[in-house]
């Protein structure tokens, strides 16, 4: 199935570049997009909002489970003990937001991976006809769409990762960064934004700049998804040449046990540790990056459904409980570094915990993510689309390109999560 592999990261790049344009021409994240959206109040916000609260616990739970697996394998304990210990661990770091040198460490640990992970498969290459074969559009005689729908709703992001991506272009200053950041947030370079914030430029001039910016962003992104597919793209040969010909699936409690077979078969013993010592760091790294991204996209999305009520001068019975709220707290409720933190710790923390005490496998939990992930991008594609193609000056608009490929993304995912709900429902074999 390599065809779907490169229709989804064709896919990706358009949707991750056009949730970047709003950032770079507005100044504000794709979400301040959909709350203008007309109808009733927020609508597109909350259809955001509540299904990510259970993707971003069930996400944070699937990925901590692998690393338990991982550590359960050359240490002592249980494998949902160390999962438990590393969502303690990530909370408290990202809570406190003292973990840019793990996170750091934790790239090189990835980047590391995805070294091996390309000459591994560079070694077991099996020639050009078996990568034919799966460049033809084809479909499994017996598809099993629990592993499908999961796998193409998480190539290269989730959807909300889709959304994030608006957020680093601007936390890096492309297009003079968003407006109105809290201190604790990563800011862009000092530099850019005295350039892009100096006096007031012609009309011209700031949609030129605009364009340039949107370039730039063009090819990052660009730079993003093609690193991305080179790795998926290895990891498909090692699983096909080295996993299928013993039969191995991975999945169940063990699956980082599973997973070592692929470097063990080639570098032997020291594969199979460097292996799960990249598993632990790198995706320890992904449950911090997860869980900031997560904090601020939830914070940022209580601030916009509640900005009425708070800037509301009345006194209705909403207000008045939100305002006594405020009062008894011991930190500002609105404000949105404390609103962030709140939510890593009791979406990203308490709750996958729970999730943990009550399933052990982590690919099933993670197909539940990655079920959510596909089911709600179709949404996020479309809306998205809309908002630029409706609330953006004409000459920053996405072109007829990007506007067709992004519909057809939008009902590519539309279509898969159709197949799943059908699957669920009997209605279909397989």
């Amino acid at each position: 199935m390599l065809w779907i592999l490169l229709i989804v990261v064709l896919f990706m790049w358009v949707m991750i570049r056009e949730m970047a344009r709003y950032s770079i021409v507005t100044g504000q994240t794709m979400l301040e997009g959909m709350h203008t959206l007309s109808g009733p109040r927020n609508w597109a916000v909350w259809v955001i909002f509540v299904p990510q609260l259970l993707a971003a616990a069930i996400g944070i739970a699937g990925l901590a489970a692998v690393v338990g697996s991982a550590l359960g394998e050359f240490l002592p304990g249980t494998n949902t003990l160390y999962a438990m210990a590393m969502v303690v661990a990530s909370t408290l770091f990202t809570a406190t937001g003292r973990y840019s040198l793990i996170e750091t460490f934790s790239r090189v640990m990835a980047l590391a991976l995805m070294v091996m992970a390309i000459v591994t498969a560079m070694i077991v290459f099996p020639g050009l006809a078996p990568i034919a074969q799966g460049l033809a559009p084809g479909w499994p005689d017996d598809p099993d769409l629990y592993v499908i729908l999961p796998w193409v709703g998480t190539i290269l992001a989730g959807s909300m990762g889709i959304v994030w991506f608006g957020y680093w272009t601007a936390t890096r200053g492309f297009g003079g960064g968003l407006q109105s950041r809290e201190p604790d947030d990563e800011q862009p370079d000092d530099s850019r934004r005295e350039m892009d914030r100096t006096a007031p430029k012609p009309h011209e001039t700031r949609v030129a700049h605009a364009r340039g910016w949107i370039r730039t962003m063009t090819v990052t992104a660009a730079l993003g998804v093609l690193g991305g597919l080179v790795v998926i793209f290895s990891f498909l040969v090692l699983g096909a040449e080295l996993l299928a010909p013993e039969g191995i699936m991975p999945e169940g409690p063990e699956v980082a046990v599973d997973l070592t077979n692929i470097f063990s078969d080639v570098w032997g013993e020291v594969g199979r540790y460097v292996l799960l010592v990249a598993i632990v760091i790198a995706l320890g790294g992904s449950i911090l990056a997860n869980q900031d991204g997560w904090g601020r996209s939830f914070a940022d999305m209580t601030l916009i459904v509640t900005r009425r009520h708070r800037e509301a001068g009345g006194s209705s019975l909403l207000l008045k409980s939100l305002n006594a709220l405020d009062r008894r707290l011991p930190w500002p409720m609105f404000e949105r570094r404390w609103l962030k933190r709140l939510y890593i710790v009791s979406v990203t923390g308490l709750m996958p915990l729970l999730i943990l005490l009550a399933f052990s496998d982590p690919v099933q939990v993670m197909s539940v993510s990655g079920i959510i992930a596909a089911a709600h991008t179709p949404f996020i594609a479309l809306a998205a689309l809309y908002v630029n193609r409706t609330r953006l000056p004409a000459e920053l608009r996405p072109g007829i390109a990007a506007s067709v490929t992004m519909t057809v993304a939008g009902f590519f995912y539309l279509g898969f999560a159709v197949l799943y709900l059908l699957n669920m429902a009997g209605l279909l074999n397989g």
